[in-house]
This record gives structure tokens, sequence and C-alpha cells, in this order.
């Protein structure tokens, strides 16, 4: 596993090697975190870089990894400016963070939803990635409403979309925040939730307007 400043390096690296000027410099100012000599020497002791001299340059192992990162960084540009509907002066320091939290599998789903594309706004190529090959169309996971989910099933609440502030307040009060893991136990004659230790009725509105990632096969 690398650290944030590891992978910020790589990315780095990658992009001003398309730009022919791979000298370490280059990269430092391109780098959107500070890093030490003694960082590369960690990642040349990984075998994850090069360096002759002023100038440094992707190992095999790292350009695998340097790959990956730059497909999640341009997927989550996309993500945030067609999808979200970001402004544009929020997308990049955005997708920036994504990238360093995005999950293999949830990666996949993103890259199906969008429609496998080849290229970011900004008109780079997008890396290949597994599920391209086979151009799969369907998504293992999915964000739903609370209320799509059936007796027994869970999801992780990703977001909460109250008609009022208010109620979104009182969820948050009750414990309802993203990241929590909450099972459906029944919908008649009540909607009713576990979670955490905790039972909860809800209003179907405002079951409604909770919308989690659906887990399948005990992912937690």
């Amino acid at each position: 596993m690398l650290n944030e400043t590891q992978e910020e390096i790589l990315e780095s690296i990658w992009s001003v090697g398309d730009r022919q000027h791979n000298t370490i410099e280059a990269v430092r100012k391109r780098c959107t975190v500070d890093f030490t000599e003694a960082d590369l020497d960690e990642m040349e002791r990984q075998e994850l870089i090069v360096r002759d001299q002023d100038e440094i340059s992707l190992a095999n192992k790292g350009k695998s990894i340097a790959e990956i990162i730059i497909r999640r960084h341009r997927l989550a540009e996309i993500l945030v400016s067609s999808i979200l509907k970001l402004k544009q002066s929020d997308m990049e320091d955005i997708a920036c963070k994504v990238e360093h939290s995005l999950l293999p599998e949830v990666e996949e789903s993103i890259c199906t939803l969008l429609g496998h594309p080849e290229f970011c706004p900004d008109g780079k190529r997008i890396p290949r990635g597994r599920c391209c090959t086979g151009k799969r169309k369907a998504i293992d996971s999915s964000v739903v409403s609370l209320k799509e989910l059936s007796p027994g099933e869970s999801g992780k609440i990703t977001y909460i979309k109250p008609d009022k502030h208010s109620s979104f307040h009182q969820l948050i009060s009750f414990g309802l925040h993203p990241g929590v893991i909450v099972t459906v136990h029944r919908k008649n004659p009540a909607f009713c939730i576990k979670f955490e230790n905790t039972e909860l009725a809800l209003d179907d509105n405002v079951a409604g307007n909770i919308y989690v990632w659906k887990l399948t096969n005990g992912e937690p």
C-alpha cells in the first residue's frame, strides 16, 4: 500500500513524462504535495522509480501503479463535472481527493456507469480498465434510494437528500449519516430499519430521500 504522497509523486512523474520534461524539479512543480529526498529514496528502494542525476522516470512497477492512479483521477473528473455537475474550479481538487479512496470495484462501477469513457473533460486519454475490455454494462453495486431495498437487504448511506433541513439534522441526531450501514427490517405496516443496534421507523418520504450504496454478497 502506497501513501498519498507516493501516489501523488507517481502521478506527477506520469504527467510530466507526457510532456518529455522528466526532471525532478519539473515533477516537484507539478506535484500537489511537498516531497523530500527521503521519499524518493524509499520509492527507489521499492523499485517504483528510476533516478539518473536530476532526471526521474517510472520503473515498470511504478508505471503500472501510476496508470491506475491516473485512470481513477480522470474518471473522477468526469464524475464530478458531468454527473455531479460541480463547477470547473472545484473539479481538479475534488477529483484529486477521490482518486486516493476509490476502491477497485467502485472504480469499475463508475466507469461502467459513465459508459467506459476514453477521454477526460480536458481531452486526456483515460487508461483502460478490466471492465472496459468486455464493455461491461451491468453495475455490480449501485446507489439507490433506501426505499428500493427489500427487507433483509443492506446499504451504506452515501448521502441524504431531505425535503427540509430540519429533517436532515434530525436524521443526523439519530445517528444516520454517510458511511453508516443500514438494513431494512420491514416495509409494512411501517418502514423500519436497523443500524448499529438501533431500530428506527421512518416515514416513506424520508426513506425515499436516503440514498445508499447497495451491499451484495456480504460485502462490508
